[in-house]
């Protein structure tokens, strides 16, 4: 009888020492997740202000370096995207003639939708841009340029492109990105 009555009180223990570690696993997991998230809530729009404001060069730059985990955030508004401000808009300028079809400032991505100009319905064109980086450097930016035309017998149909077209627009938003922040050096 005092076996069986001890192998109840053991299996309680265990029964116990488990939860308790279940408990404190899930409050770990808790803290950690809620510790990652940052910036806007996935729910709102994000932020296109025309007005672009690079950081002081009087301020510190955090404890770990510009990039750092306590960084000072060089944006008036108090919102930080996740790079060049300067890249992002002259993107968004640049392309500005063509439907944008998805615009993910954190990750530095826009996709634009299917655009045909009215000179010539049966060819359209599609970009999307790739914004590399925190830093307006020359390397900063991509552009990847799909072409179709339109035939009768097959409908939309991929076709080719030169190389030099997507080094073009990559050249167009880098000498915009120059002017904005010219425009903003400039003002202060």
């Amino acid at each position: 009888m005092t076996d069986h009555l001890n192998i109840k009180v053991e299996t309680y223990k265990l029964t116990r020492r488990g939860h308790l570690f279940l408990l404190a696993l899930i409050f770990t997991v808790t803290l950690i997740i809620s510790g990652c998230t940052e910036g806007e809530p996935v729910s709102q729009a994000p932020a296109t202000s025309p007005n672009i404001n690079i950081k002081d060069q009087n301020t510190s730059s955090g404890i770990f370096g510009d990039d750092g985990l306590f960084a000072d955030d060089p944006y008036a508004d108090g919102r930080s995207i996740g790079v060049n401000s300067f890249l992002w808009r002259a993107s968004l300028d640049t392309i500005s003639f063509m439907p944008v079809s998805s615009a993910d400032p954190f990750g530095g991505v826009i996709i634009t939708d299917w655009y045909s100009a009215s000179e010539a319905p049966n060819e359209r064109f599609k970009l999307n841009v790739y914004i590399l980086g925190r830093a307006l450097r020359a390397d900063g930016v991509r552009v990847a340029v799909f072409r179709q035309i339109l035939s009768a017998q097959s409908g939309w149909r991929d076709v080719s492109i030169n190389d030099d077209t997507a080094t073009k627009i990559e050249d167009s938003i880098l000498t915009r990105a120059r002017q904005l922040r010219n425009e903003i050096l400039q003002a202060q």
